[in-house]
């Protein structure tokens, strides 16, 4: 068991950050937009507040206490990482973290914050993809294998799926090479402990309806963000064009599925805005094309609360 206290919940959010890029350029990186010469003029001040944004944005997923799984999507690298979690609005949380380093040519990656009160790794690993012919490489998988506050071992994935940039029948393959490594690796895990508790989180660049989020779910794992909304007018984590889209998922294992008290979309009113084009709310992104608006991503955050 892990220190003293006692709790039967464990609460998890997903959130795409939208760009949590620090102003330094990374000469191996395809991130010169995001320096203060830039067209964006992307300045310490503009970092800082987006990393108190993100910061704010977690805080808000919980009524009481913090989070204790934190599944981070479009990070650039651990010094993000350590400003977030010790320099941010989330400096006293405590939380600690992993992070993948990826071969995507933009150096944006994937992380796992904790709270190792009630969640202590025990291993975790990067699962590279090789790209298929024609396409660029894209983002690890991070695997995590830890034990909760009650003794259950939880195996967490975190995702970032290739876009869809170049449409979506186009670049199906790019994201079904990503599913295809998340069946092998939960079947490995099912291999070794047929009722493993396992959980996948992420940006998977796929609707609810989609053939490659089909093929998860035909190996026994459950969407159980597909009809997720929020109570201030989001019907998704992400709005295109006036249409609400939900591309952010939460997969469970179905021995979870017991333990899923609530799932919800945080659609704090802090975090959206008026669409003025196409009517009704939108998430409050930081940038407006190039336009530089204060605000703190384009998707929203999912939130999952579990009870053991």
């Amino acid at each position: 068991m892990l220190g003293i206290l006692l709790t039967s919940f464990l609460t998890l959010v997903e959130l795409n950050c939208e760009n949590l890029f620090d102003c330094r350029h990374d000469t191996l990186k395809q991130d010169s937009e995001w320096i203060p010469a830039s067209v964006r003029h992307w300045t310490p001040s503009r970092y800082w507040q987006k990393v108190n944004r993100i910061g704010q944005t977690i805080l808000s997923c919980q009524e009481n206490g913090i989070p204790d799984l934190v599944a981070l999507v479009e990070v650039e690298n651990d010094s993000c990482l350590f400003d977030l979690t010790r320099r941010s609005l989330l400096r006293n949380a405590g939380y600690q973290y992993l992070m993948t380093e990826s071969p995507d040519e933009r150096g944006i990656d994937v992380a796992l914050l904790y709270q190792p009160l009630t969640f202590q790794p025990l291993c975790y690993e990067m699962f590279r993809i090789t790209p298929l012919e024609g396409m660029r490489p894209t983002r690890d998988i991070l695997y995590v294998k830890g034990e909760y506050i009650n003794g259950d071992t939880l195996h967490v994935f975190v995702v970032h799926a290739p876009s869809r940039y170049g449409g979506e029948k186009a670049t199906r393959p790019n994201r079904q090479l990503v599913a295809n490594r998340l069946i092998q690796a939960v079947d490995s895990i099912r291999q070794d402990a047929p009722m493993a508790k396992v959980l996948i989180a992420g940006d998977f660049n796929d609707g609810v309806d989609s053939p490659v989020l089909a093929s998860l779910m035909a190996h026994a794992m459950v969407n159980i963000t597909d009809t997720a909304t929020g109570t201030h007018g989001a019907k998704g984590t992400y709005r295109y064009q006036g249409i609400w889209q939900s591309i952010d998922h939460v997969f469970v294992s179905s021995v979870l599925l017991d333990y899923v008290e609530q799932v919800y979309i945080n659609d704090a009113p802090f975090l959206l805005e008026e669409d003025k084009k196409y009517g009704g709310v939108k998430p409050l992104r930081t940038y407006n094309g190039m336009r530089y608006q204060k605000g703190f991503s384009d998707h929203l955050p999912l939130v999952v609360r579990l009870r053991f």
